[in-house]
């Protein structure tokens, strides 16, 4: 369900009588039945079924005190019970994908959360050896070698290892999506690519490019590392399937422009399938049922198809 105090809960609502969700599978939600049920009394919506509905006290059961569009102790400490609890219970065999609405990084870091989001509580979790987040869309698909961290800290951060990682995990979740081979163009971490050591310290060289020839020795269709810059031009969206991107922006600036309300965040390398909308937790228009559902629907749509593909 996400963070309660955000659109998580109507998003859920929408989604639980969504005819397109229900013809393609069983949604259970994990989180707080009392917010839903309160949610539901709050837009004058009908108020669902919720006996399928994993009932989670965290927030005391729809407590009164919870103001939405307010970051709150207790709502983060809610989100990452129901998501662990999600975890769980996939990693148990007895749900058969995750698909996560919208957590709050301010709300877990006053709950005492050690995790700036969802990727991260997943792969400590799930305890995955390499992981990566992949944000996709019809029109656009990057992967992202760091996430949540300062841009002060990338440089320090890319090994070729870790882009190697990143091409790999991304070759094989494209291959899934795609049924076929898919073609990856990876991205520098400086200005012009580098310009041959004129910009940065020479990360293309000594990081990136033995990263992208070990991968292509490989067999896995990819090229770069290309100046960012021009790296997303009409011409070689055409020509690939998905970026590797060294940082979140540099990644999700491009897709965010081109398909934020159809993007679908998946987790990679992990033993379970997770997608999650390509949003936040959006508290200015909060329990206020104009909320867009496309992008949970998307991600319900794709963990539909990864768990096809894997069986």
């Amino acid at each position: 369900m996400g963070d309660p105090a955000g659109v998580g809960p109507e998003l859920c609502l929408r989604l639980l009588r969504d005819e397109r969700v229900l013809a393609m599978c069983e949604p259970i939600v994990f989180g707080d039945a009392g917010i839903l049920r309160r949610v539901s009394n709050h837009l004058n919506w009908p108020v669902p079924d919720l006996a399928s509905m994993r009932d989670l006290t965290a927030t005391d059961g729809g407590n009164d005190a919870l103001v939405p569009g307010r970051v709150s102790a207790v709502c983060g400490k809610a989100a990452y019970e129901y998501v662990t609890a999600a975890i769980d219970e996939a990693l148990a065999g007895r749900v058969d994908a995750i698909a996560t609405g919208p957590l709050h990084k301010e709300a877990l870091h006053a709950a005492g959360i050690p995790f700036p989001g969802h990727t991260e509580i997943l792969a400590s979790r799930t305890n995955a050896e390499r992981s990566c987040m992949m944000l996709t869309a019809e029109a656009i698909t990057c992967s992202l070698v760091t996430v949540h961290v300062g841009y002060r800290d990338v440089p320090a951060l890319l090994t070729t290892e870790r882009v190697r990682d990143t091409i790999d995990l991304t070759a094989e979740a494209m291959r899934r999506i795609r049924g076929r081979s898919p073609r990856l163009l990876v991205c520098g971490l400086n200005p012009h690519a580098g310009e041959h050591g004129l910009f940065g310290d020479r990360e293309e060289e000594r990081v990136i490019a033995p990263a992208v020839e070990a991968a292509r020795q490989a067999g896995i269709d990819v090229s770069g590392p290309l100046p960012p810059d021009t790296a997303f031009l009409p011409k070689y969206r055409a020509a690939c399937d998905a970026y590797v991107c060294m940082y979140h922006d540099q990644g999700l600036i491009p897709l965010k422009a081109l398909a934020f309300e159809d993007a679908v965040n998946v987790t990679l390398g992990l033993p379970i399938v997770r997608t999650s909308v390509d949003h936040g937790t959006a508290f200015d228009i909060a329990w206020k049922g104009v909320a867009d559902v496309s992008s949970f629907v998307q991600a319900v749509k794709l963990a539909v198809k990864l768990c096809a593909s894997a069986s």
